[in-house]
């Protein structure tokens, strides 16, 4: 009996071992969408983090999180103009991946993006970010929920930041990393108006005004939204339009004063894809709806191509 019951606890073990290396490589890949400072902190100096510092580069010198890389989410090319569209996801990915591989990130990195987090659409950049690399098949990423506002705003009696911080540039080793793209996450004009008529609720993150038809982007050839879509402003995404997100039960709250359900196909759009980002993001990595997709070329894409649009007031245009 006992070396029957010694093989068992051997076999017993064995499994525990293997179910637990299974646990931990699936948490490697699947990384929480949000981490909060306090996760940073643990986490700084950890190898196979990646904190990716979205801010301007004046900024970023002067105090970073220790070992965290910049980048320039406007310039760099994580959104580029086709033709007469600003901001959309550019049609050669490997130029992306030659990015994120300058940034010391290959496919095993887990990559935690670091906005400036003083409004709701400065997370935008972050998840903007995340939404590119989710396309681009890497879903070992995070976002720091506040962005860097919220590791600044500890501080000591005199007022100085008491979390860690580097100055100036960090020194980065290069790394290979390898595209699996999502084109399926890959709306074009033609694809929103076919899910749009055949009934897919279409959801209009701007500013209730832009919703409306009172203004406009300068790049849109019209006034109003996507007919039939419903508003969800992206400001209210956040606590008081800043840069923390608000937690799931309040989120489905304001979802359901706009109408809008937190599951089923959705389609969250805007004018360049930015504030459309926050609503995909909050829909389907915070409230886990799946079915959420995001159109990048939005509303400037979609009046550039003359698609009909729908405008809640009329001021005699």
């Amino acid at each position: 009996m006992s070396r029957l019951a010694s093989s068992l606890r051997a076999i017993v073990a064995s499994v525990t071992l293997i179910a637990a290396t299974i646990l931990a490589a699936a948490t490697a890949m699947a990384a929480e969408p949000l981490v909060d400072v306090n996760w940073v902190k643990a986490n700084i100096g950890q190898p196979g983090i990646v904190f990716v510092d979205a801010r301007g580069q004046t900024d970023y010198l002067r105090g970073h999180i220790p070992g965290a890389v910049n980048t320039n989410y406007g310039k760099d090319g994580w959104r580029v103009k086709k033709g007469d569209v600003p901001g959309v996801f550019p049609d050669d990915p490997a130029k992306l991946a030659a990015l994120i591989g300058s940034l010391g990130i290959d496919n095993s990195t887990h990559v935690v993006i670091v906005a400036p987090g003083a409004s709701s659409s400065d997370m935008g950049t972050a998840t903007r970010m995340y939404w590119t690399f989710k396309v681009l098949g890497h879903d070992n990423v995070s976002v720091l929920n506040g962005g860097m506002n919220a590791y600044l705003a500890e501080v000591d009696k005199d007022k100085n930041p008491v979390n860690p911080l580097d100055k100036g540039a960090a020194t980065v080793e290069a790394k290979t990393f390898n595209v699996a793209l999502r084109e399926e996450m890959l709306l074009d004009d033609n694809e929103v108006k076919a899910a749009a008529d055949s009934g897919t609720l279409m959801v209009d993150n701007r500013t209730n005004d832009q919703y409306l038809g009172v203004n406009r982007h300068p790049v849109s050839k019209a006034s109003g939204t996507i007919p039939g879509a419903l508003n969800l402003p992206q400001e209210w995404m956040t606590e008081n339009g800043g840069g923390t997100f608000r937690d799931p039960k309040t989120l489905t709250a304001l979802y359901k004063a706009a109408g809008v359900p937190t599951s089923g196909e959705q389609i969250s759009f805007c004018n360049t894809g930015h504030w459309a980002s926050i609503g995909w993001f909050v829909s389907s990595e915070i409230l886990g709806n799946k079915s959420a997709k995001m159109y990048d070329g939005s509303m400037t894409a979609w009046t550039i191509a003359g698609m009909p649009t729908e405008q809640k007031i009329s001021l005699g245009e």
